[in-house]
């Protein structure tokens, strides 16, 4: 979004507009939306700004639940957006270290500083980019205790705020161009907006910080003395935070938060030396479970492992293997039915004669298009299953399983 479009955006027709026409869906009917705006008297500039955000809403309802029509959002800002459960822990950490006021830097649309203010805190949030600075005065407009600053985060002064949350932005290689909450591994701190020097050195023993990152981030960019935490939600890995001072738990050096079914699970390790790695290699069970993200990318598949008893089918595979139902909430659970050497006739022929049309296919440890592989077993038949396709040792094999 530039200027202009944040200007037709930010008028009183476009914005009772919004209200007036919250249904309207142009995805089913475009002509039709556009129509019904243009009988209401909307020019095209309004027009175009009006079915936008509407667009946008309806996309960021996975995020913001009913909260998401109340706001404003531009593309980028609603994709690189904290889901609310999320921002929720993070103002949660706050709380516990006994904070009061944060410094939301880097604010973004204003997803976290929403949050951290209707927990009570005293917020300020602060973005260098003047649109999203002015998307998110629109958002935090409802709370008094919250303000918003058009500025850098470097010279913002955090005289009196006892909690930081920052956001960098990734560089693009563009000059001046920045992305935030890309996946791609940068190696050198400098590489981001701001850099990792100045985001890792707001610690101090009277302030609590934490630094939002890429769940790619490189283990060995962690500082000594802080706690990494990689999220997941929903399966979906979204963020590795790095927590300092009285955010961060004692004790801790790493962690794995899962968010599943509304709820929050933590698995965690006192140092990064202690960090189980792979656990012992062994037969393939009667169960097959597979680590969620959040595990994998933190590197807690041997601690999983022998949390439930279980061992790993190869070595760098991240499929973990028992003998007996388990439960936890760190992984999916497949009962395993048969096992195939990985080859496309024999399968195509094995999963006709068991009249399975519909089937879920994971890949792990082996080159394969799943899409391009479902279409050449020319499925047929009213049952369902799940094909893992991976490798037990040196073998590569297709195991027919089902969820449980």
């Amino acid at each position: 979004m530039d200027r202009d479009e944040l200007s037709a955006l930010l008028t009183r027709e476009t914005l009772d507009l919004l209200d007036r026409f919250a249904t309207l869906d142009s995805a089913a009917d475009a002509l039709g939306a556009v129509t019904t705006l243009r009988k209401a008297g909307a020019d095209a500039r309004t027009s175009a700004a009006v079915l936008t955000q509407l667009k946008l809403r309806r996309r960021a309802v996975a995020k913001f639940g009913d909260f998401a029509d109340r706001m404003l959002f531009t593309e980028d800002g609603l994709a690189q957006a904290t889901r609310l459960q999320v921002a929720a822990l993070h103002g949660q950490r706050f709380r516990s270290a006994g904070v009061r006021r944060i410094a939301d830097l880097g604010c973004g649309i204003g997803a976290d500083a929403m949050t951290f203010a209707a927990l009570g805190f005293e917020v300020a949030a602060v973005d260098i980019d003047e649109v999203t600075a002015a998307i998110a005065t629109y958002n935090l407009a409802p709370f008094p205790n919250a303000r918003v600053a058009h500025g850098a985060a470097e010279e913002f002064d955090l005289e009196g705020f006892d909690g930081v949350f920052l956001d960098p932005a990734r560089r693009t290689g563009r000059e001046g161009a920045t992305e935030r909450g890309g996946s791609r591994r940068l190696a050198d701190p400098a590489d981001w907006r701001p850099s990792l020097e100045f985001a890792f050195g707001l610690a101090a023993p009277e302030r609590s910080v934490g630094v939002k990152l890429g769940p790619a981030f490189a283990h060995e960019l962690i500082p000594a003395g802080a706690e990494a935490q990689w999220v997941s939600s929903g399966g979906e890995l979204v963020e590795c935070t790095v927590w300092q001072g009285g955010a961060a738990l004692a004790g801790v050096a790493r962690s794995a938060l899962v968010i599943r079914d509304g709820a929050a699970h933590a698995i965690s390790a006192p140092t990064p030396a202690e960090e189980a790695g792979d656990a012992a290699i062994g037969e393939l069970g009667a169960w097959l479970h597979e680590p969620d993200p959040a595990i994998i990318r933190g590197r807690f598949i041997g601690n999983l492992a022998h949390s439930v008893e279980g061992r790993m089918i190869a070595p760098e595979i991240a499929w973990i293997t028992t003998d007996e139902a388990v439960e936890t909430p760190f992984a999916q659970s497949f009962r395993v039915l048969e096992r195939f050497k990985l080859d496309r006739a024999l399968l195509k022929k094995a999963l006709r004669a068991r009249g399975i049309g519909a089937l879920e296919i994971k890949v792990r440890g082996v080159d394969l298009d799943p899409a391009q592989f479902r279409k050449e077993l020319a499925l047929k038949g009213d049952a369902s299953a799940t094909l893992i396709c991976t490798r037990i040792g040196e073998q590569r094999v297709a195991i027919l399983a089902e969820r449980p």
